[in-house]
Parts: structure tokens; sequence; C-alpha cells
């Protein structure tokens, strides 16, 4: 994976540290990880339609 990605902090972390979960694109995929407890460690890789149906169905029940 890239060294080059730009990672977003979820809203829902709080600035403190904790709960940490960040979100980056490189292009084809959508990649997630904890930030807090691994930032190098494993990253979750999905679709962007798949990522895109997932903040949908987050935003109606969230």
């Amino acid at each position: 994976m890239s060294d080059r990605l730009t990672w977003f902090k979820s809203s829902y972390s709080d600035s403190q540290g904790g709960n940490c979960v960040e979100v980056a694109e490189d292009g084809a995929r959508v990649l997630v990880r904890d930030s807090k407890a691994e930032p190098d460690g494993p990253r979750l890789a999905i679709t962007p339609v798949a990522w895109a149906a997932f903040v949908g169905y987050a935003a109606v029940r969230g």
C-alpha cells in the first residue's frame, strides 16, 4: 500500500487520541485503519461502491 495516502479521521474519533478510525482512498479502494492501536497494521480495503453503501446505511441508522 502506498505511503502517500491521505488519511482522514472519523468525526466520531475523540480529540484526545482515543477511538481513532481513519479512512483513505487510493483510487480503486477505500482503506480503513485503526490509527490508535495499529497505525501501520492491517487495513480493511473495500470498493468505493461498498463504502458508499456503508456510509449511507450508517447515516440512516446513526
